[in-house]
């Protein structure tokens, strides 16, 4: 069977829907319940992990961030590691959303909208305080701020980290998608499962969801406390 040329096609429908005055969610939908009538399947692409650095080069990436000595950008990755928490979500990070008695930060909004609490080891704790104040004598409402009380830009976040980076010799680049399954995995091989990382990681996994809704961060984070200590930065 001889298929009709797909722009030749696309016109004859284009005459069929033109009184419809369809804008592009009309079409969607068309098309969408078009796939199903035809019973077209769909192809979906494998997620591919990211090539994240090694524990070796993690070490030598932070290296060069702690004799950079810009306390600002050290906060920037050591708060990325240890919460793995995405870049929208660090740059909107407000100061009030850091609770010192707990070990943990708020995520307002996260992906899907969801607010959730993500943990630090205690050993960030001073460092983080001392941070916290400086921002609050200056002003500041969140927890990073340019030297203009500008929040940062995702892409002025993926600048610092790759600046590091480059500085190091590092023929991987460093994001803060990488730093966050960098975290992940590690914590992975240190024997704490998906429903121990879950809670605070705001992933949502349709199989395991009904195990991660009864886990507590409580418990998460016990967890978690003992596994970050061997954490090699």
């Amino acid at each position: 069977m001889t298929r009709t040329n797909p722009q030749k096609k696309a016109k004859e429908l284009a005459k069929l829907l033109r009184n419809e005055r369809p804008d592009y969610h009309y079409l969607k939908a068309v098309f969408k319940h078009l796939r199903v009538e035809l019973n077209v399947p769909v192809v979906t692409k494998a997620k591919s992990l990211p090539d994240i650095p090694t524990e070796d080069e993690m070490k030598q990436y932070y290296e060069i961030v702690w004799t950079g000595k810009n306390t600002q950008d050290l906060l920037i990755v050591k708060t990325l590691l240890y919460t793995g928490a995405r870049v929208s979500e660090l740059v909107n990070i407000k100061l009030t959303d850091v609770d010192f008695k707990r070990f943990q930060i708020r995520i307002e909004s996260g992906k899907g909208g969801k607010d959730r609490m993500v943990p630090f080891p205690e050993s960030f704790k001073e460092i983080l305080a001392m941070h916290v104040n400086d921002m609050k004598v200056s002003g500041a409402t969140h927890l990073f701020e340019s030297s203009w009380k500008k929040l940062y830009t995702d892409r002025g976040i993926r600048k610092i980290l790759q600046r590091y980076a480059t500085a190091a010799g590092l023929t991987k680049t460093v994001s803060p998608h990488k730093l966050r399954h960098f975290l992940f995995t590690w914590l992975k091989k240190q024997g704490l499962d998906d429903a121990m990382i879950q809670p605070y990681s705001g992933h949502a996994s349709r199989q395991s969801l009904e195990i991660y809704s009864r886990m507590s961060l409580a418990v998460a984070q016990e967890e978690y406390d003992q596994a970050i200590k061997k954490f090699p930065v």
